[in-house]
C-alpha cells in the first residue's frame, strides 16, 4: 500500500465492492483494480480483505458469481450485483450520504467567539 492510500473505515469495504460490481461483472482483482482506480489510487483494498468480503455478499446474495476467463485466458469466478444487490448498494449509497454529511457538518463547526 503506497504512503497516499488511505486505509477503510470499517463497514465500508462492502459498500465498495458493491459499487465496483454495479458498474459491470468483475473477477476479484478486477474488482481491486477498479476500487483504486475510481478513487484515484486513494483506496487501495488488500486482497486478504477483499476475498473474504466477496464469499460474505455472495452468502448474503447480495452478489452472484459464475466462473469463466479472464483477460490472459485463466480461469477466474466473476462477480455480479444480483436484484438484492441493487436495492441494498442503493440503501447503503443513501446512508453513507447522510453520515458523510454528518461528518463533514462537525468537522466544519468553528468555536465560539
Amino acid at each position: 500500500m503506497s504512503a497516499s492510500a488511505t486505509l477503510l473505515l470499517p463497514g465500508t469495504l462492502d459498500l465498495l465492492v458493491l459499487k465496483a460490481v454495479s458498474l459491470g461483472p468483475l473477477h476479484g482483482y478486477g474488482v481491486l483494480l477498479r476500487i483504486e482506480q475510481l478513487s484515484g489510487g486513494a483506496l487501495q483494498v488488500p486482497q486478504g480483505s477483499l476475498y473474504p468480503a466477496l464469499h460474505r455478499l455472495v452468502q448474503q446474495r447480495l452478489l452472484a458469481s459464475e466462473w469463466g476467463s479472464s483477460d490472459n485466458n485463466r480461469r477466474a469466478r466473476f462477480y455480479r450485483l444480483t436484484e438484492g444487490g441493487h436495492r441494498h448498494l442503493e440503501q447503503e449509497t443513501g446512508r453513507w450520504a447522510r453520515v458523510s454529511e454528518g461528518i463533514a457538518a462537525v468537522l466544519a463547526a468553528e468555536a465560539a467567539s
